[in-house]
């Protein structure tokens, strides 16, 4: 993914429903684009893979659950299934951005807003998926563009 060229897919991965968003052309901003709501991981890889071939993409950007000390719990290891299943499914880069506090950021600015309990639980998820990417995003700007020196994904893509 370097060079900055194309957007990004944004994702939330969770249990029952998974956050979506999408970057601008620029990779400048991320913005909110759906919340699917997928019970079997399967199921919601098959929607990420279409959506993002739909899309476009460059890139899919997966939030990556880490405990706040930085250690891998069960979260983690069915993020790591969900992006095997993902990769089985197409061939745009995946890469993994921690997660920490994403769902805290945007239920905080839900509720800053006014919004109903019942509405933030439809759309948080695809918030906190803005809130991954624009992460992601703000670092590549900072490190001078994805893939290099000080990229933005550490580990080197997925898988």
């Amino acid at each position: 993914m370097s060079g900055g060229e194309g957007r990004l897919l944004g994702v939330d991965y969770g249990e029952r429903r998974t956050g979506i968003a999408i970057s601008d052309e620029s990779r400048t901003i991320a913005f909110p684009r759906e919340t699917l709501e997928c019970p079997r991981p399967e199921q919601a890889a098959a929607a990420v893979a279409r959506i993002a071939a739909a899309e476009r993409v460059a890139g899919i950007v997966v939030g990556w659950p880490v405990n706040m000390n930085g250690t891998e719990g069960p979260r983690t290891e069915r993020t790591r299934l969900f992006m095997d299943e993902v990769a089985r499914r197409t061939d745009i880069p995946l890469h993994r951005w921690d997660e920490r506090l994403s769902t805290k950021i945007a239920e905080d600015a839900l509720i800053a807003a006014g919004t109903r309990r019942e509405r933030r639980k439809q759309v948080v998820d695809k918030l906190a998926a803005q809130v991954i990417l624009q992460g992601y995003l703000d670092h590549a700007a900072f490190a001078g563009g994805l893939g290099g020196a000080g990229g933005a994904d550490p580990e080197g893509g997925w898988p």
